[in-house]
């Protein structure tokens, strides 16, 4: 029972994630009735019940037929398994910690989908991803500090090198973000992982000629998967990398 409760609370929350998703970007209010992104016309509530409406609806609108984006049902989904998984396979001490992280969560499921879809990470996510990493940054304030500074100015450099091309401001001031919610060692790991998980993707999106090689690839997503695999396996992977070089 508490993993189906949580994981519709989470559904609910994604609800509202994918308002966020597509308005920051386009400097709308997230206030006010949802509505139809094709007619305009307002949704009923009966229409905006997470997952359960895409699927009576058959992945169409009620008022003018037109296809439904498959993101919504999935945002939805996946913000509730999440928080399944942060309940069940990421430890805290404090339940303020797990509220922190279900907040994290959120955010991190903004930035991948706003980033993807718009090549945007919204600032207003950026300060609630920072304030939700608080109880984590207190654990050791100076290690978190330095790895937020130190990951910033490394992704300045590489922002400012390539006058913006390789590397957005968004992606600069996340870098940041994640080092003062990861610190130091984790923060680095996150960000190794988000070069090498996008080089691989890449390549294959060369190699299928889907992208060239000086195309513009959103590069927030890779950095949301770095964090999310090293919330995850954090252990497992600092164990494997012991193993491996020392």
């Amino acid at each position: 029972m508490v993993f189906l409760y949580l994981f519709f609370i989470g559904a609910c929350i994604g609800s509202f994630l994918n308002v966020l998703i597509d308005r920051l970007p386009n400097k709308e209010t997230i206030f006010g009735r949802s509505h139809c992104d094709f007619c305009r016309k307002k949704i009923p509530w009966y229409d905006l019940i997470p997952l359960a409406s895409f699927i009576f609806l058959r992945g169409y609108t009620r008022c003018c037929r037109k296809k439904l984006s498959f993101f919504y049902p999935l945002v939805e989904g996946l913000t509730g398994l999440f928080f399944v998984a942060v309940y069940v396979f990421i430890p805290t001490q404090t339940s303020i910690e797990k509220f922190a992280l279900f907040g994290v969560i959120s955010c991190l499921i903004v930035i991948f989908f706003a980033d993807a879809k718009y090549t945007i990470i919204p600032d207003e996510i950026l300060i609630a991803c920072a304030i939700f990493s608080l109880p984590f940054f207190l654990q050791n304030p100076r290690d978190h500090l330095v790895s937020a500074v130190a990951l910033y100015l490394f992704f300045q450099i590489i922002h400012s090198l390539s006058k913006g091309h390789a590397m957005g401001f968004g992606d600069v001031k996340f870098a940041g973000v994640i080092g003062f919610l990861q610190g130091f060692k984790v923060g680095v790991l996150s960000v190794y992982l988000a070069f090498l998980i996008g080089g691989l993707i890449g390549m294959v999106l060369v190699g299928v000629h889907q992208k060239k090689m000086k195309s513009k690839i959103a590069f927030g997503p890779f950095l949301v998967m770095g964090i999310l695999i090293t919330l995850f396996f954090e252990k497992e992977l600092f164990l494997l990398i012991d193993q491996w070089f020392f």
